[in-house]
């Protein structure tokens, strides 16, 4: 660069951030209420201010001015100036150095101290006093980018919802323990583009690879002081940076090289994004970024004293979406993912929180209309987690269309009807049929219901035949965090066991639950090493254990009992693509859709007949059929039937219509048994689970 001006060039206010344009850098940041705001460059390692400008022009409440001859690599941060007034709202602290929130990449690491404090820490004032401490040697800085990446090529997998099936997994633990992968790149964003990873994801059938936060986080204070870590990475501190842990090297066409891989296999990716709250916690946190930038206009606060964050989160404090600018930062954060990186869809953690207004949740609010027209963000897939903390925070079913939900509902009734619970038919019968009594409005489609069993949040698989208790010991909370209710049986041992009956129930609990998930209506959502039997030692809070307890142990995929449950679950999968009656795009009414006295979706008890109120109700019903038929233009109809049995021995079904052969297209309970015939009547052995289906040929002169 050349030698530096005295001053900045006017510049201009769009767009936000630091803007290289082949002549120099455009710096542009938001705030209302600053006074003034300065541009603080730094030497490459960091450590060193170099030169402070203060932003010449304020526009439409966009401070901006422009850097001739700067160049991509530049190291900058901002100080804002303003009134500092707690009471009010307003932290202004020109001591803090602060991060711009529309950095494209950070160089250096948080390193916690009380100076990163807006106020006095120890004060007997609290926050209400003034610290005059720099904190710029504790704060990472912004870089300057000039990110060119060639995506003309670049075909996007597109896959219809309908026919989406989503693998939820953490960038380091998916790959972290994969010998195959070279050491150095071992749980980065590189290790995503291993053809041992991407062979994987193939073989599995999975359609979309739905990653857990990315984005730059900040590790919590109370977690490095026991000795552990942030895993889970929900404590952002830059919006549009990916994080530098995840990265081999210092080369962000690392994760872009990898997107376009997985596209290349037909693999979509999906980003967890945490747009609900940032790293600086309650009015008692640091001042990082939007605190010090204009801390009334980026967090809601509270009606009664403006000193006060709202905590919806359960973080300490709750971005305020009700606000334009917000708004824009986040647009146009999801929109610089899935232009500059390829991102095919979002999944947005504690979702309902970014609808909120001050008379509540609100499906109109402006967040969601902003996302619905967006050009570039509408045709993504755009997934929400339906609940927060604060007043009237569950709101499941109730999201705008174009949204899928992650339906707990479906997680809860299939883990209780799966572990014995009694009267459950009904509300099972509801939630595999597509829970259109949540979603059957404003032409939403069944796969709004995002189906899952197990997530990252609460025990996998495994552990749900395994535990009855969480054992969170590790986490330093003497086991008193993480779920309490989560529906799980042990089938006769806490924890591992040698007992050959007790593994045994295990795995056919397993894949009768599996069964239950692939063959149901919506979005099926699979946990990353569910396939092959991944345990957390009953864990069912790992946020903070950064090892063997979160990262995938690949052995377990040479094990015979790993090997079975994946290709056991390999076949459901490909089972569920080839039916399209399995995922089918419209919710069923119980209507005759063939023309030939079979309706769409039927019910039915082992007897082959329909339920009664009476035995809807049974408490001890554990035995339900689903039916389901269409006609295809072929000339024949097609039937496929559920047969369900959560009790403790074995059940013969009746078979409807009993005159036609079926072909048993899968049984929990025999993994590895090819198809078989049957007529009449099909006995499901205790706890399992099996899919049949029969053709039914028309006359010539009945066929389409």
């Amino acid at each position: 660069m050349s030698p530096l001006p005295e001053r900045l060039d006017n510049g201009s206010p769009r767009p936000l951030g630091a803007t290289f344009d082949g002549l120099g850098v455009n710096f542009a940041v938001f705030s209302a209420h600053a006074e003034k705001i300065e541009l603080c460059l730094f030497e490459p390692t960091g450590k060193r201010e170099i030169a402070r400008y203060e932003l010449p022009e304020w526009t439409d409440e966009v401070w901006h001015g422009y850097l001739p001859d700067a160049r991509p690599g530049l190291l900058y941060g901002y100080r804002a100036y303003g009134r500092y007034a707690p009471e009010e709202g307003h932290r202004f602290n020109p001591n803090k150095l602060l991060l711009d929130p529309y950095a494209r990449k950070l160089a250096g690491e948080v390193r916690r101290t009380d100076a990163l404090h807006g106020y006095r820490v120890r004060s007997h004032r609290a926050d209400l006093s003034f610290d005059r401490r720099d904190s710029a040697a504790a704060m990472p800085k912004g870089v300057v980018t000039n990110t060119t990446f060639d995506w003309s090529r670049d075909i996007r997998p597109n896959t219809p919802w309908s026919e989406t099936v989503i693998y939820e997994a953490h960038v380091k633990g998916l790959t972290k323990l994969m010998e195959d992968v070279p050491p150095t790149e071992q749980g980065t964003f590189a290790a995503l583009a291993h053809p041992k990873v991407i062979d994987h994801l193939k073989r599995l059938g999975v359609t979309a690879l739905e990653l857990m936060p990315i984005h730059a986080f900040v590790q919590d204070r109370f977690l490095q002081e026991k000795g552990l870590r942030n895993y889970w990475g929900y404590n952002t501190l830059g919006f549009f940076a990916p994080e530098r842990s995840y990265l081999a090297s210092d080369d962000q066409d690392e994760l872009r090289i990898a997107v376009r891989r997985l596209h290349a296999a037909g693999i979509e990716v999906i980003l967890d994004v945490v747009y609900n709250h940032t790293c600086e916690g309650s009015e008692r946190g640091p001042t990082m970024s939007w605190r010090g930038l204009d801390n009334a206009t980026y967090y809601r606060l509270t009606a009664e004293s403006a000193r006060y964050c709202v905590n919806d989160t359960g973080t300490g404090n709750t971005l305020n979406l009700s606000n334009a600018r917000v708004i824009q930062m986040v647009a146009d954060s999801l929109r610089f993912w899935a232009t500059s990186f390829g991102i095919d869809g979002f999944r947005f953690d504690l979702g309902l929180t970014l609808g909120r207004t001050d008379q509540g949740f609100n499906p109109g609010a402006g967040f969601f209309d902003v996302l619905r027209q967006d050009p570039v963000l509408s045709g993504l897939k755009l997934i929400t987690e339906p609940w927060d903390i604060g007043p009237g925070g569950y709101q499941l079913g109730n999201f705008p269309p174009s949204f899928a939900e992650w339906n707990d509902k479906y997680r809860d009734c299939v883990r209780k009807y799966w572990r014995g619970d009694a009267s459950l038919r009904g509300e099972l019968a509801a939630r595999i049929s597509g829970s259109g009594d949540l979603f059957d409005r404003r032409a939403r489609r069944p796969w709004a219901s995002v189906n899952y069993i197990a997530s990252h949040d609460g025990y996998t698989l495994a552990d749900l035949v395994a535990y009855e208790h969480r054992h969170n010991e590790r986490n330093g909370e003497e086991n008193r965090d993480g779920h309490s209710h989560n529906y799980s049986r042990n089938w006769g041992a806490e924890g591992p066991t040698d007992d050959a009956a007790i593994l045994e129930v295990r795995n056919r609990v397993r894949r009768s639950m599996l069964t239950t998930l692939f063959t149901s209506l919506g979005t099926p959502m699979l946990l990353a090493g569910d396939e092959f039997g991944r345990s957390q030692g009953g864990n069912n809070n790992a946020y903070c254990q950064d090892n063997e307890i979160s990262w995938l142990d690949w052995s377990a995929m040479e094990t015979e009992e790993g090997k079975s449950l994946f290709a056991f679950t390999s076949r459901l999968i490909d089972i569920r693509k080839r039916h399209t009656m399995l995922r089918a795009p419209n919710f069923l009414y119980g209507e005759d859709a063939t023309g030939h006295g079979l309706n769409d979706v039927e019910w039915f008890d082992e007897r082959g007949t329909a339920p009664s109120e009476e035995d809807w109700n049974n408490p001890d019903g554990r035995a339900l059929a689903m039916r389901r038929a269409c006609r295809h233009e072929d000339g024949h109809i097609e039937v496929l039937t559920l047969l369900l049995n959560a009790s403790d021995h074995p059940i013969s079904f009746h078979i409807t219509p009993s005159e036609n052969k079926c072909t048993v297209l899968i049984d929990s309970i025999y993994p590895e048994r090819d198809e078989i015939e049957v007529s009449g009547q099909y006995e499901v052995e205790a706890r399992g689970a099996a899919l049949l289906r029969c053709t039914i040929e028309l006359p010539a002169s009945e066929e389409a």
